[in-house]
C-alpha cells in the first residue's frame, strides 16, 4: 500500500530513470541543426576530435550528446534512418551498463548504434553478442557502412575462422560474433603457447542482443572444450540393445517395492531411478555379454562406468527424443536448443549422453572426450568492464539479472502505442482436438486475407501441424532447426496476406515480419532495379500494407506455452510492431508436457469433470493463471539450477583465474629463474618432510630413504649420510639448507650448460606443460566432486561448504604437483641441442594449429548431480609415466627414453613402485624404469 503511495507520488523508478534520460534527449535533439549543417568531412571528423578529447580525460558521459548527435546525423546520411527519441534513451541505456527492454519492432539494431558508437572512442574495443552466426554477420554487414562512414573499424568472429582474420577482427573498433564463439575464444587464449597466439584483447565494454536467452535460457549450460578420451563405441552398442529389454514403471511407489518395472523417470527433473529388480536384470545381461563377472556388481567401483553407461542409455531413450532434443542430419546427432529451437552443430552432450543417443539411432558412435577448459556464461560476461544488453522479454526476470550479473532493467516505451489484442488461452481436453481448433481459426483469419504466425515449442508439433494443414490443403511455410539457413527469407515474407507460417521457438528472432511481406528481400541485389521498379514493388507493397492492416494485421496462434513466459511474450511480441494492429491467442490442450506435468491434478480433474468433447475448449481468465502458475513453478526450477550452478563455478572460477593468470605470467615473464628456484626450495622441504620430520631427532631421520627418493625422483644422488658424518654439528635447519642450496646448484650448473636462451625455453615449456596437463586433472576431479557432493547433505552436512573445503584441497595438491613435476622434469631431462629446441619450438607450434577441440554442454540439477544434459565422463585421466621424461610434444621426444631389454615387453602405464615385468623381482623404478 506503501509503495503504491509512493510511487503514485514520485513515480516508479523506471518512471525516474526515463525523466532523467529524456533531459539528456532534449541536449541532443538541440545539437541536430548544427549537426544537420557540417559536410560529410567534417561530420566524419568529429570521430578524431572525440578521440582525443576523451584520451585528453573527458569522459564518454560528457561526450554523450555530442557523440549521439553526430552518430544519429550519420545515420541518416547513411541508413536513411533517424534515431527515434526512445532510441535515444534505449542508447544511453546500454551505455550505462543496463538493459534496455524495447518491444519488437521497435529498432534495437539501430539503436545499439549510439552506445557502440561512443563507446568505440575509448580505443578498447566494442563487443556485440548475438544469438546466432547469421544475425552476427547480417549486423555487422548492416552496421558496416555507418561505423565506415564515421572511421571506425568492424569485425566478425565466427566458428572454424582463420586465427588472422580473428585476430584482425578482435583488433578492430567494433566486433560482432556470437556467446558461444566469445566465450570459447577466451578458453582457447588461455591455451596458448605464447602471448603473440592470443585473439582477445583485454575484455572493456559488451552488449549482448536477446540478453535474455543468453544470461537466462543458456546459463545452465556451460562451455566446455574438450580434447578425445577413449573409444567405447563397442560398449556403447552393445547397452543400447539392454535397453529395449527393460520395463519402464510408471508409478513409483510400486517401483520402490519392486512391484512394477525396471525404472521410473521423474519427468519433472528429468532424472532415472533403477529399481532392484531392473539392477539384477542389467547384471544379468551384462553377465551374459561378458561385461561383467558371475559375482560383480554395478555398484561395485571398478563397475561404476558400466553403471554410468547404462544410466545414459535409458536417458537416451526415454528422456531425449528425436526431433525435440536433437535431429539426424546427414548420419549425425546434432543437438536442439530447447530454448531457442536452433541447431547447435559442433556441440555435444557430456558424460556419454551423446554416444548414447548415436548407438540408439545407429548412426556412427564417436569418442568420449576430456575436459581441456571450461566456464560458464556468467563468470565469462562479468568479466568484461561494462556490460550491458537488449531484449524484448527481459523485465520477468529482472530480479536473477541484478542479483546475479549486477544489471538493472530500463523499460522503454514504444515509439508509438501497442495496437495488438491479447486472447484468453484456449484449452482442450486432447491435441488432436486443440490442433483441429487451430486449423479452425486459421481457415478464420485467412477468409479475412491477414497472415498467420503459428508458434510450436518443438520440431516434432511443426511437423505434426504441418501434416494437418497439408490434409487440409492449406499452403504454408515451416520454419524449424531443419529449415534454418531459410530462416530469413521464410520471415521475411511472413506479414503477405494470407501466409501461414510455422514456427518453432526460434521465430526468426532479430528479423521484423513486416505487413504486407518484405518486397526488398526478394531481390539479391536492389542497385540493379530501376527507380520505376522500385517505385512499383514501393506501390504494391503499400496495397498489400493496408489490406493486412484492414484485416486485423498479423494474428499470432501458439500451439501451446512454453516452460517460460519470457518466451510466450516473444511469440506475442512477433504482432503489433511499431503501432501496428496484430492479435495472438495460445491453444492448448490436457495432454501438453506443460499442463500434465506442472499444471495440477486439480486442474486437470476439474476440466475432465466438465465432461467437454474433444472439440470444444474452455476459454477463462482462472485458466491462463493457472497455467501462469506451472510457468512460475518451471521458472523457479531453472533459476534454482543456474543459481546453483554459479555457486559451484565461482569456487572453480577463483581458481581459474589464478591458473590463468599464472599462465599469463609464465608467457610474459623472459626469465623465470627466480620462480624455478623458489620451486626447488619447495618441492625439496617438502621431500625432506617425509624423511626427516620437522622438529625430530637424528634418530628418526631415515636418511637412505631420502638419499634413494632424491636419485630415484631428481636423478642425482646427494651424498647426505656423508655430510652427516663429516659435520655432526649439521642439524635438522643446516642439513635442509644444504641439501635444497645443492639442488639449486646443479639446477644452475645444467642451465649454464644450456645457455641463457635455450634454456628460458625449455623452463617456459615443462612449467606450461605441467600447468595444463595437471589443470585437465584437476578439472575431472572437480566434476567428480560435484557429481556427488550432495549425498554429504545425508551426514548433515553443507554440501556447498564442503564442496569449497575439498575443492581447496585439491587445488593446493594440483599447486604442489605441478611444482614438483617441473623440478623433477628439469631434473631429469639431458641437456638439448639447439637444433632440438628449435625442432620442439616447431612441433609445438604444429601441435597449437593442429588441436582439434570439439564443444560440448552440460546442465546441472538442482542438488548439484548431474541432469538431462550429464556432466563429464568417469574416465580417470591418463597420468604421465613417471619413468620417462620428454620435452616433446609429438612423436618424436627430445629425451631420453627409459632404458629396457628387447626381449621385455615395457606396459606404456605401469606404476613405478609395481614389480618389474622382466621378473628380476625389483620394483619397476628400480629396475627397467631407471633412467641412464
Amino acid at each position: 500500500m506503501l509503495a503504491k503511495l509512493i510511487s503514485s507520488v514520485i513515480g516508479t523508478k523506471n518512471e525516474r530513470e526515463l525523466k532523467r534520460m529524456r533531459k539528456q534527449v532534449a541536449k541532443i535533439n538541440a545539437l541536430e541543426p548544427t549537426v544537420e549543417a557540417l559536410s560529410d568531412d567534417e561530420l566524419r571528423q568529429k570521430t578524431q576530435s572525440f578521440k582525443e578529447r576523451h584520451q585528453a580525460g573527458e569522459s564518454l558521459d560528457k561526450l554523450l550528446p555530442e557523440a549521439f548527435a553526430v552518430c544519429r546525423e550519420a545515420s541518416k546520411r547513411v541508413n536513411g534512418m533517424r534515431h527515434y527519441d526512445v532510441q535515444l534513451i534505449g542508447g544511453m541505456t546500454l551505455h550505462e551498463g543496463k538493459i534496455a527492454e524495447m518491444k519488437t519492432g521497435e529498432g534495437k539494431t539501430l539503436m545499439a548504434t549510439l552506445a557502440i558508437y561512443l563507446n568505440a572512442l575509448s580505443g578498447k574495443g566494442v563487443h556485440v553478442v548475438t544469438v546466432n552466426d547469421y544475425l552476427a554477420g547480417r549486423d555487422a554487414e548492416l552496421n558496416r557502412p555507418l561505423f565506415a562512414f564515421l572511421g571506425l573499424t568492424v569485425g566478425v568472429i565466427y566458428s572454424q575462422q582463420p586465427p588472422q582474420e580473428k585476430f584482425d577482427a578482435y583488433r578492430a573498433d567494433i566486433t560482432y560474433g556470437t556467446n558461444n564463439e566469445y566465450g570459447f575464444d577466451y578458453l582457447r587464449d588461455n591455451m596458448v603457447f605464447s602471448m603473440a597466439e592470443k585473439k582477445q584483447r583485454p575484455l572493456n565494454y559488451c552488449i549482448i542482443d536477446e540478453i535474455d536467452s543468453i544470461l537466462i535460457d543458456e546459463a545452465r549450460t556451460p562451455l566446455i572444450i574438450s580434447g578425445q578420451a577413449e573409444d567405447s563405441a563397442e560398449l556403447y552398442a552393445l547397452i543400447d540393445t539392454v535397453i529395449p529389454r527393460l520395463v519402464r514403471s510408471e508409478d513409483e511407489e510400486k517401483n520402490k517395492d519392486n512391484l512394477d518395472g525396471d525404472f521410473w523417470i521423474d519427468e519433472k527433473n528429468r532424472a532415472i531411478e533403477i529399481s532392484e529388480k531392473g539392477y539384477e536384470k542389467i547384471e544379468q545381461f551384462l553377465v551374459e555379454a561378458g561385461q561383467l563377472g558371475e559375482n560383480e556388481s554395478l555398484y561395485s567401483p571398478a563397475r561404476l562406468p558400466l553403471l554410468a553407461h547404462v544410466q545414459a542409455a535409458i536417458r537416451a531413450h526415454h528422456i531425449f527424443t528425436k526431433n525435440i532434443h536433437y535431429i539426424v542430419q546427414d548420419g549425425e546427432v546434432i543437438i536442439v536448443d530447447e530454448n531457442t529451437g536452433r541447431t547447435m552443430p559442433g556441440r555435444r552432450w557430456s558424460e556419454g549422453l551423446h554416444q548414447a543417443v548415436e548407438a540408439k539411432e545407429g548412426v556412427e558412435i564417436k569418442p568420449e572426450n576430456q575436459t581441456q577448459a571450461t566456464t560458464t556464461f556468467q563468470n565469462y560476461f562479468r568479466l568484461y568492464d561494462k556490460l550491458s544488453g537488449m531484449t524484448g522479454t527481459a523485465d520477468t526476470e529482472a530480479a536473477e539479472l541484478k542479483s546475479t550479473y549486477d544489471l538493472d532493467v530500463v523499460i522503454i516505451p514504444t515509439h508509438r502505442p501497442i495496437a495488438r489484442r491479447d486472447l484468453n488461452d484456449q484449452i482442450y481436453l486432447t491435441k488432436l482436438g486443440k490442433y483441429k481448433g487451430i486449423i479452425k481459426e486459421i481457415k478464420e483469419i485467412t477468409a479475412k486475407g491477414a497472415p498467420v504466425l503459428v508458434g510450436t515449442a518443438t520440431i516434432e508439433a511443426s511437423e505434426e501441424l504441418s501434416y494437418l494443414l497439408d490434409q487440409e490443403g492449406i499452403a504454408h511455410n515451416v520454419l524449424n532447426a531443419k529449415q534454418h539457413e531459410r530462416e530469413a527469407e521464410i520471415i521475411a515474407q511472413a506479414g503477405r496476406p494470407k501466409a501461414v507460417t510455422i514456427a518453432t521457438n526460434m521465430a526468426g528472432r532479430g528479423t521484423d515480419i513486416i505487413l504486407g511481406g518484405n518486397w526488398q528481400a526478394q531481390y539479391d541485389n536492389l542497385d540493379e532495379l530501376s527507380d520505376e521498379q522500385k517505385a512499383a514493388e514501393q506501390a504494391e507493397w503499400q496495397k498489400r500494407n493496408e489490406a493486412v492492416k484492414a484485416a486485423g494485421g498479423l494474428h499470432i496462434i501458439g500451439s501451446e506455452r512454453h516452460e517460460s513466459r519470457r518466451i510466450d511474450n516473444q511469440l506475442r511480441g512477433r504482432a503489433g510492431r511499431q503501432g501496428d494492429p496484430g492479435q495472438s491467442r495460445f491453444f492448448l490442450s490436457l495432454e501438453d508436457d506443460l499442463m500434465r506435468i506442472f499444471a495440477g491434478e486439480r486442474t486437470v480433474n476439474m476440466f475432465r469433470a466438465l465432461g467437454l468433447k474433444e472439440d470444444e475448449a474452455i476459454e477463462h481468465k482462472m485458466v491462463s493463471r493457472s497455467i501462469e502458475n506451472a510457468q512460475g513453478k518451471v521458472e523457479a526450477r531453472d533459476f534454482d539450477a543456474r543459481k546453483n550452478l554459479l555457486k559451484y563455478d565461482d569456487v572453480a572460477n577463483e581458481q581459474r583465474k589464478v591458473i590463468y593468470s599464472q599462465r599469463d605470467d609464465l608467457l610474459g615473464q623472459a626469465d623465470l629463474q627466480d620462480s624455478i628456484k623458489a620451486m626447488h626450495t619447495e618441492v625439496y622441504n617438502a621431500l625432506i618432510d617425509q624423511f626427516v620430520p620437522r622438529g625430530s631427532v637424528d634418530d628418526q631421520w631415515n636418511i637412505d630413504g631420502l638419499e634413494d627418493e632424491i636419485e630415484d625422483a631428481f636423478r642425482y644422488y646427494m651424498p647426505i649420510n656423508d655430510w652427516l658424518d663429516a659435520d655432526r654439528r649439521l642439524d635438522e635447519d643446516g642439513l635442509r639448507e644444504k641439501i635444497v642450496a645443492a639442488a639449486i646448484a646443479r639446477y644452475e650448473e645444467r642451465r649454464a650448460q644450456m645457455g641463457e636462451q635455450s634454456a628460458a625455453q625449455l623452463e617456459r615449456h615443462f612449467m606450461l606443460q605441467s600447468l595444463d596437463r595437471h589443470w585437465k586433472e584437476h578439472l575431472t576431479q572437480m566434476d567428480q566432486l560435484r557429481k556427488g557432493i550432495h549425498l554429504r547433505s545425508y551426514a548433515q552436512k553443507n554440501p556447498e561448504q564442503e564442496y569449497k573445503r575439498e575443492s581447496f584441497e585439491l587445488f593446493q595438491s594440483m599447486l604442489g604437483a605441478i611444482k614438483s613435476d617441473t623440478v623433477q622434469d628439469l631434473a631429469r631431462v639431458h641437456v638439448p641441442t639447439p637444433e632440438e629446441l628449435a625442432a620442439l619450438e616447431e612441433e609445438r607450434r604444429l601441435r597449437a594449429e593442429q588441436m582439434r577441440m570439439q564443444f560440448e554442454h552440460q546442465e546441472i540439477a538442482l542438488d548439484g548431480s548431474p541432469s538431462d544434459d550429464p556432466e563429464l565422463q568417469n574416465t580417470a585421466p591418463r597420468r604421465r609415466p613417471v619413468q620417462q621424461v620428454t620435452v616433446s610434444l609429438g612423436a618424436a621426444p627430445v629425451a631420453a627414453p627409459a632404458p629396457s631389454d628387447e626381449d621385455v615387453v615395457i606396459p606404456e602405464h605401469i606404476n613405478r613402485n609395481a614389480p618389474c615385468p622382466c621378473g628380476s623381482g625389483l620394483k619397476y623404478k628400480q629396475c627397467h624404469g631407471k633412467l641412464s
